[in-house]
């Protein structure tokens, strides 16, 4: 593994070496027996915690080159009770992916009516492009299918609705896409077994998207034109903004606003 200073054995060594420090006995339920020579906890406390070896965990410290599991780190990220931040940070510092990314944190209930005070377009999506919560403007928007639908989603919505290809304008290179930035998510979360129950459910439902899946075409979601054509032929055209939550990266708030 190439180490930097933002990753790699050595980094990855000297923050868990921080945090086990900075980690009182009584923090993770360990009685405190007898005076200490180290600050926090020790090494064999974490590592017999851990599930694995002390001289393993030694290793781990010392940022020797050695090929540590993702459910180790997530072992040792448990037992150090690592905060959400802390624990990202460690699977980063690692190069691997958290096998616990697919317990999906709730969205705030403050999330979820901040996107019914905006004015344009506004609504929230999961990995799986489940619609979370959606505005007023959103519904009108698409009219026929969120008023209607008791869970929307705009995966199905795009390729298995009928109103998609009349309302999205561009429909073919809008779909491809999406399903190029669904590819992309699946980097990120390729240990969710909803997110890949998902794509399997897809590909069996829709001839089109197992073809546009089967391009392995991959691209990060972004903001620009999106023109729609309503029921009455108006062309409505918006600039799409997108944003992840801090608190729950799984989500992407969508903004549509007017040009």
């Amino acid at each position: 593994m190439q180490n930097t200073l933002f990753s790699g054995p050595k980094a990855l060594g000297a923050f868990l070496r921080s945090v086990r420090e900075n980690t009182a006995p009584a923090d993770i339920g360990l009685p405190a027996m007898g005076r200490r020579r180290t600050k926090g906890l020790r090494r064999e406390e974490v590592a017999q915690l851990s599930g694995i070896s002390t001289t393993w965990y030694t290793w781990i410290e010392q940022g020797r080159d050695i090929v540590v599991s993702a459910q180790t780190l997530a072992n040792i990220a448990g037992v150090l009770k690592m905060k959400p931040s802390q624990r990202q940070y460690l699977f980063h510092l690692a190069l691997k992916s958290d096998p616990q990314e697919e317990q999906i944190q709730v969205v705030e209930e403050e999330v979820l009516a901040s996107v019914r005070q905006v004015a344009s377009p506004c609504y929230l999506l999961d990995i799986t492009w489940n619609m979370l919560a959606w505005n007023s403007a959103a519904q009108a928007l698409f009219t026929g299918w969120l008023d209607t639908e008791q869970r929307p989603n705009m995966m199905t919505f795009m390729f298995q609705h009928p109103l998609s290809q009349t309302l999205v304008c561009d429909w073919e290179n809008r779909a491809s896409r999406i399903v190029a930035e669904l590819r992309a998510d699946t980097m990120h979360y390729q240990h969710d077994q909803g997110l890949n129950a998902f794509v399997t459910r897809m590909n069996n439902d829709s001839e089109t998207f197992r073809e546009y899946w089967s391009r392995q075409q991959v691209v990060v979601r972004e903001g620009g034109e999106r023109t729609f054509c309503n029921a009455q032929g108006k062309l409505q055209q918006f600039r799409q903004v997108s944003w992840q939550l801090t608190s729950n990266r799984s989500v992407k708030m969508i903004m549509l606003m007017p040009e």
